[in-house]
Order: structure tokens, then sequence, then C-alpha cells
């Protein structure tokens, strides 16, 4: 993380900010970026410095650019003001708005606000890039296995359950939509009159049920305000359609866990990673050890 006087240095190289008076806030979050409310007379800022090994993680800069560019174009995300890949900046404006947690969610109208700003993304312009979780979740174990970091234990038993999940997904999937793929509930901001998507790291286009799927467990929805969003989103929360975001909560859960192993042994910030990625690992084992999990295969496909 840059100290004051490297920040203030890095500012004055930004053309919006230069010459201007300021008043700089360190924002909360942001593992894998140094975020930055930046206020001048005119105009308020957010500037993103990137941090984190993008090879290990998977992270494409360029991309997150553009498709930080289309989600604004689709009317739910901020707008893109400089983009500084020399200097690791991309710089974008600050959304007025509240920051959710995930007891925001309890609130059935916040829900239906946070299923909107979905669909607005989904149905916006493409996105640079695929995202998809199963190729990812590979791609990660790999670098585990390779770089010898600490594998989660019993983490291997449950790769057959996953293709399983794959085949099953792969039934009647659809076309592909414009997703954020990462949405905790502090990627949502919103304004009283609809809800704002931020933060494109790991944006690509993908299945609209792992944006859900997603959702759901990072923002720890239980199965009623589950159904409550897929009924939000879709219209009609069909078992088919609650099992595949079901099952794309534990895909997300079993991936993303390869992420918190990753940055636990490779990054320098002070963050419990490997508790990050055990949870995440500990509740994608529940299911696919749950007596359930056979009934989600099936339903996902439409068999019952």
């Amino acid at each position: 993380m840059l100290i004051r006087s490297e920040v203030e240095a890095l500012l004055d190289r930004i053309a919006v900010l230069q010459g201007l008076p300021r008043t700089v806030r360190e924002l909360p979050g942001g593992l894998t970026n140094q975020n930055l409310h930046v206020a001048t007379p005119g105009h308020d800022y957010v500037v993103r410095i990137f941090r984190g090994d993008t090879d290990l993680l998977g992270i494409d800069r360029d991309a997150e650019h553009d498709n930080t560019r289309a989600a604004a174009a689709a009317g739910v995300g901020p707008g893109v003001v400089d983009y500084h890949p020399d200097l690791g900046v991309l710089v974008i404006d600050y959304l007025s708005g509240t920051t959710l947690d995930n007891a925001s969610f309890e609130d059935h109208d916040v829900l239906a606000r946070v299923a909107a700003a979905c669909r607005r993304l989904h149905e916006g312009p493409r996105f640079t890039g695929d995202f998809d979780m199963f190729r990812r979740q590979a791609a990660y174990l790999s670098v585990v296995r390779e770089r010898g970091y600490r594998l989660f234990t019993g983490y291997a038993d449950f790769l057959n359950d996953l293709e399983l999940v794959r085949k099953a997904l792969a039934v009647g999937a659809g076309p592909t939509v414009p997703c954020n793929n990462d949405l905790l509930a502090g990627n949502f901001v919103d304004d009283g009159e609809q809800v704002w998507i931020i933060d494109y790291e790991y944006s690509g286009n993908n299945d609209a049920c792992f944006e859900l799927g997603n959702t759901v467990t990072e923002c720890d929805l239980d199965e009623s305000r589950t159904e409550a969003l897929v009924a939000a989103y879709f219209g009609t929360p069909t078992r088919t359609l609650m099992a595949r975001v079901r099952l794309q909560s534990v895909v997300s859960e079993y991936g993303w866990a390869l992420w918190g192993a990753i940055q636990a042994a490779a990054s320098p910030i002070d963050h419990d990673f490997l508790g990050w990625g055990q949870h995440r690992f500990d509740k994608a084992a529940s299911t696919f050890r749950s007596s359930g999990f056979a009934r989600l295969l099936r339903e996902a496909t439409g068999a019952d």
C-alpha cells in the first residue's frame, strides 16, 4: 500500500487532478486495490490503485477498464474518467449512496433493486472476455499445486462432484451475459432509487445464474431470500432455476476458496486469506456432502 506522500505524487500525475485542491480519503475493502475517494471543488472521484499479482489471480486490467465502461453504458456502473495502465490506476466517478452489507438484504426493496441492477448489467453491452469458474478453478488449483501452496484438507475429495455440477449446468444452458462475477455486498451501492454495481476486476461474460449464486453465498442469503432474489430477477423461482442458482453458489465457493489459498501464500497484505478461503470451502463441502446434492443435480437439468 502506498504511503501518503507516494499517493500525492501519484495523483499529481493524473490530468484531471493536477493543480486542484483535493481531499483524499481511503475507502475500505480493496484486497487487490487501494481505493481512494478524491474530492475536488468540481467533482468527486474514486482512484483505484492496482495491487496484487494479476498473473496468479487471473486479473486482466485492460478488460476491467473496458468492462467498467460497458457497465457505465448499461446505466449500472460508475463512469470511467481516466485509465493509466502504466501507473496502475483507474479513475472512476464517485457514486453517492449506501454501500450494502449482508444485513441490507433483509429489506426486500433493497433485494429487488439488486436484482434490477443485475438485469440491467446483463442486458447491457457484451463484456471483453469470458468468465468460467470451472476453468478458473482448474487454473487456480494448478497454481496452488505447482507452487506448493497450502491446500485445504479434503479439497481434492470433491473434484468429481464439481464435474457432476459442470455437466448438470451444461444441460439447457442459455447464452452468457455480461457479469461482474464477484458480487459481495460491498460491491453494491444503493442511492435509494437504484443499486449501482462497482469493481469489475473479475468481470466477463458468464451464466446469469452464477452471478445470482455468487451473490447468494457472498451475501449469506437464506433460502427465503434466495427465492426472493431469483423471483425478482427471473419472475418465477422455478425448481430448475433455484437448483441452478444454488449449484452455482457451490461452484463460486469451491473456486473462490482457492483464491484465498493463493493470496494467503503470495500476498503481502495483512489479512486472513486462509480463513477467508476455508470458510468458502467449508460451505461448498457441506453442500457436496448433503443428502440434497443429488436432487439439486437432477432439478438443475429440469429432470424433476
